[in-house]
């Protein structure tokens, strides 16, 4: 059986100075054959030491059990401070805690599904799209896109144009390709002003131009939330209506001080809404386009579980109900974000020393926590590379999925939005294999690359070929 595409790894560890000059454009290309096999690994950079975290029960140690001296790495939130200023992605402590608690609501099981209409809308959309699609024509800008329109109407109510898609999401391109830049400049201590050059300078203009097209729609929402709290009966009526996620932060306060989140505090939240669920659903559903391109067979089988499922639906429609009976099409999302999780690697830091294996981990240490090399150890898995969404419903499985399966992270920081990006990727392969049997343009193959997430540097080049639906 053919083996999904992933980097090979380089017999042995590359030098500090090829890692800097020669590997910047994708961290995948630092990582050599015994990574793949390693419990904990220590690097040594000038003036700085890193951990690299594999083992289990040290993953739960850090994560999950001994949170509050293992906390956000100071390095990746300076890197992401631009475009998601002080958001729950990057905040320690008590600041984090009192966002996170004015943020729950908002990610309810029952909030996430009072948004489905809108997110049925976007995706509706899409297939419009992809009518228009060219046989061998990327699929990853339409899942970049539909991720995002579904961010923009799901959290803002408001549609994203073409144009302002094509604005924003060239934006981000920039920031996160000029991103593990700067990033490894930090690591290697390099003078100020080679962090504030010509790559930085761009860095900066992306996140502003993201920025910029978020608080356009955020402020006249926010303003009226404001009036409505000053007692407007119109602004009050108007708030009532909005059943969005940013009507859910417009309202939440703070537990103590009885405090609203203020106008940046929202921006800064709903930046990372953004990145976090576009771009890593949108990643993710790529890959599992790919996969099942790859294996036709478990494509057939899904197709076939959709039809079935939605021959049982009133007027054969999409909803939340159908979704959670397509398990196939829910295990193939989950077996992608095994083999390609959009977040390789999850940044902590020491705040004390610690000793874990034989290693005396000093304070300020960074500790990484890498989903990539865990979801890939052939300690914890079976046939750890190949493609196998069966295994979700294995009960012989190497180690529990709560110890080796971790795209969302675990713990108190786990994602937020996996409920929500959950339900849109089912919904988004669901739609794609009701419509169109798809394999891969000819002589096409992937080259995955780790940035901020692990996407295709040459796209996802798919024929999609209609199917004709007797079934309906």
């Amino acid at each position: 059986m053919t083996c999904p595409v992933f980097p090979k790894p380089a017999k042995s560890k590359s030098s500090l100075w090829k890692v800097f000059f020669k590997k910047r454009h994708s961290w995948l290309d630092a990582l050599y054959e015994r990574s793949y096999r390693m419990k904990m690994g220590e690097f040594k950079l000038p003036g700085f030491r890193l951990y690299m975290v594999n083992q289990p029960d040290l993953v739960r140690k850090v994560m999950v059990q001994d949170v509050a001296n293992f906390p956000k790495n100071r390095l990746l939130g300076e890197i992401l401070e631009p475009l998601l200023g002080e958001s729950i992605f990057t905040t320690n402590g008590e600041q984090w805690q009192k966002q996170r608690n004015m943020l729950d609501p908002a990610f309810k099981h029952t909030r996430v599904q009072q948004v489905f209409g809108l997110m049925q809308a976007a995706v509706n959309d899409m297939s419009t799209r992809l009518t228009q699609h060219q046989p061998g024509q990327d699929i990853d800008p339409e899942m970049t896109f539909v991720t995002a329109d579904i961010i923009f109407r799901t959290i803002m109510s408001t549609e994203l144009a073409p144009d302002k898609a094509e604005r924003i999401l060239a934006a981000f391109v920039r920031f996160q390709a000029e991103s593990p830049k700067l990033a490894l400049l930090k690591m290697f201590k390099a003078p100020a002003f080679m962090q504030r050059g010509a790559s930085e300078r761009k860095r900066i203009k992306a996140a502003k131009e993201i920025r910029s097209a978020i608080e356009e729609i955020v402020t006249p929402r926010y303003n009226q939330a404001q009036a409505a709290r000053a007692g407007c009966p119109q602004s009050q009526a108007a708030v009532a209506e909005q059943q969005d996620i940013l009507s859910s932060l417009l309202q939440a306060v703070d537990e103590d001080s009885q405090a609203p989140f203020s106008f940046n505090e929202i921006v800064d939240q709903i930046s990372m809404l953004f990145l976090a669920g576009h771009e890593t659903t949108a990643s993710s559903l790529t890959w599992s386009l790919y996969l099942l391109a790859l294996y036709p067979e478990v494509q057939q089988q899904a197709r076939e579980e959709v039809q079935t499922v939605l021959a049982e639906q009133v007027g054969q429609a999409m909803s939340v109900q159908a979704l959670r009976k397509m398990i196939l099409v829910r295990d193939t999302f989950r077996e992608a974000l095994r083999l390609y999780p959009p977040v390789g690697f999850l940044s902590r830091e020491c705040t004390h020393t610690t000793q874990m294996r034989d290693k005396n981990m000093p304070a300020g240490s960074s500790v990484m926590i890498s989903p990539w090399l865990i979801h890939r150890h052939q300690d914890f898995w079976d046939n750890p590379n190949g493609f196998d969404p069966s295994r979700f419903t294995s009960k012989n499985l190497k180690t529990p999925l709560s110890k080796s399966y971790l795209p969302f992270g675990a713990g108190p920081r786990v994602c937020i939005g996996a409920a929500f990006a959950q339900q849109e990727a089912s919904l988004i392969l669901a739609t794609i294999l009701k419509d169109y049997r798809f394999a891969l343009a000819d002589d096409f193959v992937p080259e995955p690359v780790g940035k901020l997430t692990i996407r295709s540097q040459n796209g996802m080049r798919i024929v999609l070929t209609p199917i004709n639906k007797t079934y309906v």
